[in-house]
């Protein structure tokens, strides 16, 4: 089943801006279909791969952090070729 996750990383410490490239890094390099926007990164592919891959990545974003807030956000599709019909 193909999902889309929407990302919010927030360290909670001064300096979170190389917690959040570090995260956005990892992210870029795996095979899924990643989109950014200045708020959030959605990750889009196939919910088994995708889960696997999210869960190792959150872990060693925490890991490095030592305060951190995800907000994540999962549909049952995957929206990365949408586009506004307004």
């Amino acid at each position: 089943m193909q999902i889309s996750v929407d990302l919010t990383l927030s360290p909670l410490q001064d300096d979170y801006e190389a917690h959040i490239i570090d995260f956005i890094k990892t992210l870029r390099a795996s095979k899924f279909t990643i989109l950014e926007n200045p708020l959030s990164t959605q990750v889009y592919g196939e919910f088994d791969e995708v889960m696997p891959f999210l869960n190792d990545a959150i872990k060693a974003s925490f890991e490095n952090a030592d305060i951190s807030l995800l907000t994540m956000k999962i549909v049952k599709t995957n929206r990365s070729d949408y586009e506004p019909h307004f």
